[in-house]
């Protein structure tokens, strides 16, 4: 019998990208709080379960009883967190706590990957290892922190095999425009539709981050799910780290207009990390992963998504 798969998160950006990949060879569960995007409806057995409610969550387990589990869900900003400690927070950790709780509970020796973040790291000019320094500074980057953390209890406590990824910056169709590259992409594709003066806003632009297509990044967890070390942290990266300038010359140089730029102090974040990159020597020793999709080939598909989901809704 065919190992029983779960997806948490499963609507958002990665957890999308993961069903779709996963999808093509094995059936999938799926939970989510909202609507799945089109493209992927029909890749799923669809269930909507809220990590929050812990009653809720312990009976899904039961019925599902997964072999293998993905936990995509949760929040993803680190901007918005700054604004809203407690939803951060709640989410990562609690919900994390409901699910590993529940297997638990149901005797389920499951393969866990949860998916982490590098904003946990201190600054570092060089890539950065897993067994780097860890200071977290954003309450996003603490409730991560102390998601891994969990994972890694339930380990040694709990009997579940869990691997904790350390994701560094990655991006992709359907990303929403609260995050950088796509917010550059979303501006410029109103811009070219006559929906929008011919200015874009942005941030901090010297910021550098290690981004990897998000296609790439479940590739990874995939891989991780099946030959990761219970109990390890993998950083998953590029290994190359570029500016947010170099991000916005690559998307305006696709552009069918001419379009100024304009620094929006609202965009500007209380703490940011001057250059975040990693080493993912790890994730390549115990998978062979490496990325596929260039850096040139992300930002035509990302500009060309946000293209047609502006023609689609121009308030999109």
């Amino acid at each position: 019998m065919a190992e029983r798969i779960l997806v948490t998160g499963a609507a958002g950006f990665a957890g999308s990208h993961l069903v779709q990949h996963l999808a093509a060879t094995r059936a999938v569960t799926a939970w989510a709080r909202s609507a799945p995007p089109a493209a992927i409806t029909d890749l799923a057995t669809w269930q909507r379960v809220d990590l929050m409610h812990r009653d809720e969550v312990h009976a899904a387990i039961a019925s599902v009883r997964p072999a293998v589990v993905f936990h995509c869900a949760g929040s993803p900003h680190v901007g918005s967190s700054w604004h809203d400690s407690a939803t951060p927070l709640a989410n990562n950790v609690i919900g994390t706590h409901h699910l590993l709780e529940a297997l638990h509970a149901e005797r389920l020796r499951a393969r866990v990957l949860i998916t982490g973040s590098a904003t946990v790291y201190a600054p570092s000019e060089r890539p950065i290892r897993e067994d780097d320094r860890v200071n977290p500074v954003s309450p996003y980057a603490l409730s991560k922190f102390a998601q891994e953390r969990l994972g890694l209890r339930a380990v040694t406590e709990d009997g579940l095999e869990v691997v904790v990824t350390r994701s560094f910056n990655h991006t992709g169709p359907r990303q929403t425009a609260a995050f950088v590259a796509p917010s550059m992409a979303r501006q410029i594709a109103l811009i070219e539709r006559g929906g929008a003066e011919p200015v874009i806003r942005v941030g901090n632009l010297d910021a550098r981050r290690d981004i990897t297509d998000v296609r790439d990044v479940v590739r990874a967890y995939d891989l991780l799910a099946g030959a990761g070390v219970a109990g390890q942290l993998y950083n998953v990266a590029s290994g190359t780290a570029r500016s947010m300038r170099e991000v916005l010359q690559g998307l305006l140089a696709r552009a069918t207009r001419p379009i100024a730029v304009e620094i929006d102090p609202a965009r500007l974040r209380p703490h940011d990390t001057p250059v975040l990159v990693g080493d993912a020597s790890r994730l390549r020793e115990h998978t062979a992963w490496q990325p596929e999709i260039p850096f040139e080939r992300m930002l035509d598909e990302l500009l060309d998504w946000w293209r047609a989901a502006v023609a689609a809704n121009p308030a999109a």
